[in-house]
């Protein structure tokens, strides 16, 4: 007879969560055997982990035998004339890097009065936003005079060089608050710059403000209020890089640099009309950056205009031997290539769906018209939507002492889908699963590589989730541009309730309709930004819809 506390019954009922079924026989051989296994976890929760303290196992997206670029080739920009620097302060701000940056090499426009320009769009606008967690106004014009110092003297660092940045608030930045938008850390402040502050740095760009994140990187809704899109105002950005894809559309920085799990870049640049490129996974370091998930976190910007991606990637690209999960891999770029080589695949029942729009089946037809060849493709009946349970699972290890403590009441999102209740729901995934769940994405990332030998780039509409889903499990990047505009009420948050992903259904209190930006995907092969930023480029130029501003401006 055992003296456990655990019975036969509590067995029973645990299988409900996990979803299998013991007989009466094998729960009566298991009572008296769980005390050390719940033992051995007690034990465990007693050590307290930083946030910086990444998991023994790392995940590399490459599949054995596969090669990946190891040749640095001349990084080719485009070379377009920007024309003389604008009259009105207001078209100086809208400008992308692109600009921006041959006004500052040539004198027209000094790195100061850019960085007050913003400053004063930020003082003004953000607040209409909420956008902005910290407004750096001394370190922006230190920087910003060290720039022009630099620039007179002769010494040109490169195309982000005077260019004034808004950083999401879950990177370091030594004395400076880094709050992750949540309200138990809104008093942490870092003694050292993130990795990726360093390389902004060192490229010469001026750091404007910290902005603002949905709490734990979770939506757009942090301790303060809740981020908004410039288009409508009475919805939310997305998120969970809410404050910088609103900074960058409503012309408040140059770029902004944002983070992706799960949609954290593409969802707010596809709802506030930016552009934005989530790298492939280990491209850039995340040392001094908050982790939620090791092996799904990827740095990132967001801009307004395709290459302004090419020239930020640029800068942060390369390895860092304190980021397990970071990859030696060089960026090569050459907005020159052509593209009538290319074989561009889809999924057609993508773009017959009735999520899909006229805009998207309007972004597929003008890629056509661009020479490419449109490839047919199908993907194999697997759960894809399954690996979310991974997801879970890491950002509930990364956040266990908030947990535990019962601090994770204090985050400002309660619902359903926020947080606090997947953190309190991943305690109930089984280690099992877990296990299962890593083949399943292992297959899951030989079913990309098939699908890569016949093409060269995927296209399909933002709402296609499983993409988000796979993608973001197998490491693959994405490029989101801006492809028009769309009719629609206003439209509630991203949410990951019921362990589905959904990215902002309407809020049918609002009757009224407004016009807003809609994007479309570009999806690549592992480490082939560069090839994705070349067909955008060539589709944005095509559509030609990305000069036009929201009305907050």
């Amino acid at each position: 007879m055992s003296d456990s506390k655990i019975t036969s019954a509590d067995i029973a009922a645990g299988e409900k969560l996990v979803g299998i079924e013991y007989t009466p026989a094998e729960r009566e051989l298991m009572v008296g055997d769980l005390d050390g296994q719940i033992a051995a976890a007690g034990a465990q929760r007693e050590v307290i982990f930083p946030n910086s303290l990444p998991p023994a196992t790392t995940f590399d997206p490459r599949l054995p035998g596969k090669v990946t670029p190891t040749e640095q080739t001349p990084f080719i920009r485009s070379g377009s004339d920007p024309g003389p620097l604008p009259q009105t302060e207001e078209d100086i701000a809208f400008a992308p890097v692109t600009a921006l940056s041959e006004w500052l090499r040539t004198g027209q426009i000094s790195s100061r009065r850019l960085t007050e320009i913003y400053l004063g769009r930020l003082k003004t606008i953000g607040p209409k936003l909420e956008c902005v967690m910290t407004l750096t106004e001394d370190l922006a014009l230190q920087q910003a005079d060290a720039a022009d110092e630099k620039l007179r003297a002769g010494h040109y660092l490169g195309p982000l060089h005077g260019i004034p940045y808004g950083l999401k608030d879950l990177f370091d930045t030594r004395g400076i608050g880094t709050t992750w938008g949540a309200a138990p850390f809104k008093n942490r402040v870092a003694e050292r710059d993130a990795r990726i502050v360093e390389l902004l740095r060192d490229a010469g760009a001026v750091l404007l403000a910290k902005t603002t994140l949905g709490a734990l990187a979770y939506g757009d809704i942090w301790f303060g209020g809740t981020t908004r899109n410039p288009w409508n105002l009475n919805e939310g950005a997305s998120g969970s890089s809410a404050g910088s894809a609103a900074a960058t559309a409503a012309g408040l920085v140059g770029f902004s640099i944002g983070t992706e799990t799960l949609g954290s870049i593409t969802s707010p640049s596809q709802r506030c009309g930016t552009t934005g490129l989530r790298p492939t996974f280990g491209r850039t370091s995340r040392i001094g950056a908050m982790a939620l998930c090791w092996s799904l976190d990827k740095i990132g910007s967001i801009c307004r205009s395709v290459e302004d991606t090419a020239l930020v990637l640029q800068a942060i690209n390369g390895h860092d031997p304190a980021d397990l999960g970071s990859l030696d891999v060089p960026f090569n770029f050459d907005a020159s290539r052509p593209i009538k080589d290319l074989r561009v695949g889809y999924i057609p029942a993508a773009f017959e769906s009735e999520d899909a729009t006229d805009i998207d089946r309007a972004a597929l037809e003008a890629v056509g018209r661009l020479g490419v060849e449109l490839v047919e493709i199908s993907l194999p009946e697997l759960p894809y939507m399954s690996l979310m349970n991974i997801l879970f699972a890491e950002a509930a290890a990364a956040f266990e002492e908030l947990t535990l403590s019962n601090r994770d009441d204090e985050l400002a999102c309660q619902d359903v889908g926020a947080w606090p209740n997947v953190f309190r729901k991943a305690r109930f995934l089984s280690a099992v699963d877990h296990v299962q769940l890593d083949r399943l994405r292992y297959q899951t990332m030989q079913v990309m590589d098939d699908v890569f030998k016949d093409v060269d780039i995927m296209i399909g509409p933002f709402a296609i989730d499983t993409m988000m889903v796979i993608t973001n499990f197998t490491g693959h990047p994405c490029l989101l541009l801006r492809a028009g505009f769309v009719q629609s009420k206003s439209r509630g948050a991203a949410s990951l309730g019921d362990g589905k992903l959904t990215t902002g259904d309407e809020i049918p209190e609002d009757e009224n309709i407004y016009e807003v930006p809609q994007g479309i995907s570009l999806w690549g092969r592992l480490f082939d930004e560069g090839l994705i930023c070349s067909l955008g480029m060539a589709l944005e130029a095509e559509l030609d819809v990305c000069s036009r501003r929201p009305p907050i401006a």
